[in-house]
């Protein structure tokens, strides 16, 4: 069992995360699961044990709390070692701007970006020297919409993706892989607890999160930095790229734009 891989898994109650957990443990990851709840937590550890034989440590955080976050990022820099990070823990606070929760706001930023930023930084920090380690930094397929509702969710996502890509940058040539995982609509309680119907979606657009997170899986041995599971050819990533690149250097001028000229 000491020679296994070993995960860390956020939000692995359930979901997606429950979904990494048990594809992590047919392939013989030992696991580190992490969710608020423990008696959630110790069933799965118990279900995945009995199944595949793997060593599951449980740990119980919630990533809201800086003691929760600290905890999770000191198991990060432990022996043994986490060769997988799964970024997955998050949820959504919906509601236009003027009509948002302040707190409950507050709330989800500490876990979508704050908690990801802190277990991610933990990650690299463990991983750099070792030269080997893989991250899973879960965003969302929001990060391309401007939806009333959803602006506090969606700038979270936003934050996860913009960090991630630059955690890619600067992770090249050191052995350590990060994958940015931009899921669409997912079958999962997840909607529920947003305060979202999930039938008021196409089924044609509602993907199952096996389906995802073997996407997710197939992507990191394709060496795919970027994982958009629906999305049919990356090219079209690719496009979204140069089009970045060709705005980047226009930002910043030593004049303004002709047209802000009066007359």
């Amino acid at each position: 069992m000491t020679d296994s891989p070993r995960a860390l898994v956020t939000g692995a109650s359930a979901g997606i995360g429950l979904s990494y957990a048990r594809h992590l443990a047919r392939t013989g990851h030992a696991l580190v699961l992490v969710a608020r709840r423990v008696d959630r937590l110790e069933a799965v550890a118990s279900e995945l044990r009995d199944a595949h034989g793997i060593e599951v440590e449980v740990l119980a955080a919630d990533l809201g709390a800086d003691e929760g976050v600290a905890r999770v990022a000191a198991r990060i820099a432990a022996e043994p070692s986490v060769d997988l990070l799964v970024n997955n823990a998050g949820f959504a606070v919906r509601g236009r701007v003027a009509d948002l929760d302040p707190d409950e706001l507050d709330r989800m930023l500490r876990v979508n970006v704050l908690a990801l930023g802190r277990l991610s930084h933990a990650a690299m920090r463990a991983m750099t020297p070792r030269g080997r380690g893989t991250i899973v930094n879960v965003a969302s397929g929001t990060v391309f919409m401007q939806m009333p509702g959803n602006a506090g969710y969606g700038a979270s996502k936003n934050y996860v993706m913009a960090f991630t890509r630059t955690m890619q940058v600067e992770a090249r040539d050191t052995g350590v892989r990060v994958q940015l995982l931009v899921p669409g609509v997912i079958a999962t309680d997840f909607h529920e607890v947003a305060g979202n119907d999930l039938n008021r979606f196409p089924p044609e657009n509602v993907m199952q999160a096996d389906d995802l997170v073997v996407a997710s899986l197939r992507a990191l041995e394709m060496d795919e930095p970027v994982c958009i599971p629906s999305l049919p050819a990356i090219r079209d990533w690719d496009a979204y790229v140069a089009a970045e690149a060709a705005l980047s250097p226009k930002v910043s001028r030593d004049r303004i734009a002709p047209r802000y000229h009066g007359g």
